[in-house]
């Protein structure tokens, strides 16, 4: 399973802009990390990630975006494990 999940890392790793990548367990456990993704941010990854859920309970989880002027933090849930991709806006 982990080479799988740093073959998937690697592929979010090479899309444009994207400069950081961090999945997490339900209990918000860094499973991976890459590039400007802090393994300390994992547990609220999954908080926000999880509170998201809440506004819509009998739907897909939502994706969350938080963004400053220059950077993009987009937080997805799939099934148990959750992602962040952070981004350099253009």
């Amino acid at each position: 399973m982990e080479n799988d999940l740093d073959k998937v890392v690697e592929e979010i790793m090479s899309m444009p802009n994207v400069n950081g990548c961090l999945i997490a367990d339900p209990q918000g456990l860094c499973l991976a990390s890459k590039g400007a993704a802090h393994v300390d941010s994992a547990g609220i990854i999954v908080a926000i990630s999880e509170q998201a859920c809440k506004i819509q309970p009998n739907m897909k989880p939502p994706t969350v975006c938080l963004e400053t002027d220059k950077k993009q933090c987009l937080i997805q849930r799939h099934g148990t494990i959750t992602g962040a991709i952070f981004k350099l806006k253009t």
